[in-house]
């Protein structure tokens, strides 16, 4: 796992996905290290203008900082997933190695099957993202977001 700082793009719309920002939250270990930004925002539409590849993306992104050579780590779907899981350590960790051994095509196709319907997922129950004040200075624009939408 690198060292380099890194940032989870998230749908910001998503209860589903605001579930998972909660369960890194909720589960991290005490590296508080990772950045939360939803994709709608600014941050996210400059990191998908520079990667226009993930420019369909709508779920999750894992992006790590450049390092001594410069390049800038994009992981999304399962890939994004077991990153995610490997930052969080412990048994998260170990769960990310066992899913490691499904082929990417297969893992892929159910991250897709979970993505195209995470909007159900959360009809009746949906989630808000509320982060505590020491959270909070680790999403980005979170103060510049909250303030334009009051």
């Amino acid at each position: 796992m690198s060292d380099r700082p890194a940032l989870l793009l998230y749908d910001g719309g998503c209860g589903f996905c605001a579930r998972g920002v909660q369960f890194v939250l909720r589960h991290e270990s005490g590296r508080r290290t990772l950045r939360f930004a939803a994709l709608e925002s600014e941050i996210g539409l400059e990191v998908r203008s520079r990667h226009p590849a993930i420019e369909g993306v709508d779920s999750v992104v894992w992006l790590e900082s450049p390092d001594a050579t410069d390049t800038e780590v994009v992981l999304v779907r399962s890939a994004a997933v077991l990153r995610v899981l490997k930052y969080l350590g412990g048994v998260w960790r170990v769960v990310a190695a066992l899913a490691a051994v499904v082929p990417r095509s297969l893992a892929d196709a159910a991250y897709d099957f979970i993505a195209r319907h995470r909007h159900k997922l959360t009809r009746g129950n949906p989630a808000c993202l509320v982060p505590t004040p020491e959270q909070r200075s680790r999403f980005i624009d979170w103060d510049r977001e909250s303030a334009a939408s009051r």
